[in-house]
Parts: structure tokens; sequence; C-alpha cells
């Protein structure tokens, strides 16, 4: 039920990416420079603004619950999401997605949830469902966006019909997911300002290695996004086919990733999540940094395929390694820090790959987000530790 949730609100962030600038440029910004700034800024802030706030929805969701958290992030996503369709200028519109980043915090609470629902044994799994969830509604929202844009013929009534989707996405959350949850008594537990036991938590010996691993992570996979398609086209030139040609190279990392997670994330619980994550980033690196001396698109989607492969086990094993290092209590909180990590990762991630393509050319970010993947590869065997009880006082 979860998976399904996770993939609707997935899908409501992604569906606005093909017309984004459209919409825009529709709302009375010229010239196309400004357009693009104000797109990029758009697309970004909702980004920005959930690695500051995921933390504080995390510890509330220890306090309150973590099913009310799911619930009250889907509400603000229909909220803001029909907001964005009905802004009368681009301000509006910037000021809804900044609220969707506030308000939302929908993956560090799904985390949790699933996180403190599941046997222990089969948090990699389960986390590997999830991670397959939110690629599948990554993967279809543009696909939707465009082809409800093209069909409607009117951008915001495809912000209306994306809110009323994730609006029986909520209703389903409410009516049929069960948790099975206690609040902390007075005195024990979750206790203290939100930002102390924040502090708290990242300067635990094991979730501060553990935020590094993640960011590092997010970082890696989505820095080479923003130069796949002038890649693409520098090894095909002009064919007729070069759009289908960069959208194969997305599709085969997706699709490989949609395949890889759930059965790397099961193994992930029976050898041992250090080593199902090192052979992950061990993989990554691998097949990232061949794709820079590559002069033909097939062996190029071969590689892209094969860092989808491993990118599969990255995520939903180190989520998994996480909650086994604290108690179901504290869940809620620590995936709200982890949840930070994985969003300024997304923010920062494809600006880090733009500069280096303008600055220093194609061939430097696949090595240099190769190089990045080996380098946290050397921190999960270094800078790791074992297991160390949470401390409670």
């Amino acid at each position: 039920m979860m998976v399904a949730v996770q993939a609707t609100m997935s899908l409501a962030f992604s569906i606005s990416a093909p017309f984004l600038p459209l919409y825009v440029l529709e709302l009375g910004v010229h010239p196309i420079a400004k357009v693009d700034l104000w797109a990029g800024a758009i697309a970004s802030v909702n980004f920005l603004l959930a690695a500051i706030f995921s933390p504080i929805w995390g510890s509330l969701a220890d306090r309150v619950g973590r099913k009310a958290m799911v619930v009250r992030s889907s509400t603000a996503v229909c909220l803001f999401t029909a907001a964005m369709g009905l802004a009368p200028n681009v301000l509006v519109l910037f000021l809804a997605r900044a609220c969707m980043g506030v308000f939302s915090g929908f993956s560090a609470a799904a985390t949790a949830l699933v996180g403190t629902q599941v046997p222990e044994g089969m948090l990699g799994f389960s986390l590997g469902w999830m991670a397959t969830g939110q690629l599948v509604g990554g993967l279809i929202g543009p696909l939707a966006g465009g082809v409800l844009a093209d069909w409607l013929h009117d951008y915001r009534e495809v912000f209306f019909w994306t809110s009323g989707v994730a609006l029986c996405a909520t209703l389903l959350c409410t009516l049929a997911v069960r948790e099975r949850f206690t609040r902390p008594d007075a005195g024990k537990g979750v206790r203290g300002p939100i930002w102390r036991e924040f502090g708290e938590l990242v300067r635990h010996p094991q979730l501060a290695p553990m935020f590094a691993v993640v960011l590092l992570a997010q970082v890696a996979a989505l820095g080479v996004q923003p130069i796949v398609p002038l890649f693409v086209r520098d090894l095909v030139g002009d064919a007729p086919w070069l759009a289908t040609a960069a959208g194969a190279a997305f599709a085969v990392t997706g699709l490989a990733d949609l395949i890889a997670s759930p059965f790397l994330g099961k193994r992930s619980d029976v050898i041992g999540y250090r080593r199902v994550l090192t052979i992950s980033l061990a993989g990554v690196a691998g097949f990232t940094i061949p794709q820079a001396f590559v002069h033909s698109i097939w062996a190029f989607l071969a590689l892209r395929f094969g860092v989808g492969v491993f990118l599969g086990g990255v995520l939903p094993t180190a989520n998994a390694w996480i909650g086994t290092m604290f108690p179901v209590e504290r869940r809620g909180q620590v995936y709200g820090v982890v949840a930070s990590a994985t969003f300024l990762g997304m923010f920062a991630g494809p600006l880090l790959g733009g500069v280096l393509a303008a600055r220093f050319g194609f061939p430097a970010v696949f090595l240099t987000f190769g190089a990045l993947t080996l380098a946290n590869l050397a921190w999960v065997v270094l800078g790791v530790r074992e297991r160390v009880a949470f401390a409670e006082s």
C-alpha cells in the first residue's frame, strides 16, 4: 500500500518537469534568460527547503505518529500543487513550490512509517520496494505531465489533475494503512527541543558518517543528469532519433534501478548491509568512470544500465542500515536527518555537474563523480563504525 502512495507522491513532485519553463513563459516572464532562471529556481527551491525542514517533521513523527505525518505531508502536496495551478504570476508559483518543500516532509515520514512497521529482518527488502515506488513515480511523472499538457492544452489543468490524484493517494493512506504506534510517555523516549535533538543526532558517531554517505551518493547519482542529453548529442550528432536516444539513456538507468532495488535490498538483509553497500558503490564507480571514454551510443547505454543496477542497492541499503542503528522510537527523527542529506544531494548534484561540464567538458563530469563514488566507498569501509547503541539519556 505504501509503495503505491510513494509512487503517487513521487509522480506529483516530478510531473511538471517537461512543461515548467513553458508555464513560466505563459505567466509573462521574458526574456528567455529570465525564464531559465525562474524555472531553475522553482525546480530547486523545493529540495533546498525540504532539506532544512525534514528533521523537524521527522522528529514530530516520533512524537505524534508516522502515519499522521504521511497524511499531513500528502495533504500539503495536494494543496500546494493546486496552488501552483492557480498562480497568477511567477512569484506566487515560486512561493507555492517553496511551501511544498517546507510542509511536505513526505520522504522521511514514509520511510520512517515502513521502517518501524516491518520486521527487522525485512527492513532492506521493504525499503528497496519503497525506493522502487519512488523511482516508478519519478519515471512516469514527466511522461504523464507531457502527455496531459498536450492533451489538455492547459498547463494549469495538469496541476489540478495531479492534485486530485494526490488526494486519492492521501485518502488511501488514511483509510487503508495501519500503524502500530504508542505515544512516548512524558519523561521517556523523545524529549526536549527539536533542534537540540537534531544536534545530538548529527553528532552521533554512526549517523554523521552515514549522512555523508547518503549525501555523496545522491550528488554522484544526480550530478550527471544535466549533461546526459548533450552528451548523447555529441555521440549521435543531429540524428532524427536524438530525443529518443537521450530518453533511452535516462530510461535504461531507471529500469535497471527498478529491477535491482528490491533484490539488493533483500540481499542486504541476508548478507549484511555493509557488504551490499560497498559492492553497490564499487559498481556505480566502475560503470560511471568508463563513460568518459565511450564513443558509441550503445556502449553508453550499456554503461548507464550498469550504473542503474548498482544504484538500486545504495539508498535502500543505507536507509535499512541506518534503521538498525537506532531504536524504533527514534527512527522518524533519524530518517528526517537522512532526508536532509538526500535533498541536499538532489540540490547540489545537478548544480555541480553543470558547472563541471561548462568549465572542463563532459568527460570531467563522469571522472569526477566516479572518483567521488570511490571516495564514498572508502568512507564506508574506513569511516562507518559498527553498531553502537544510541544513548537514551
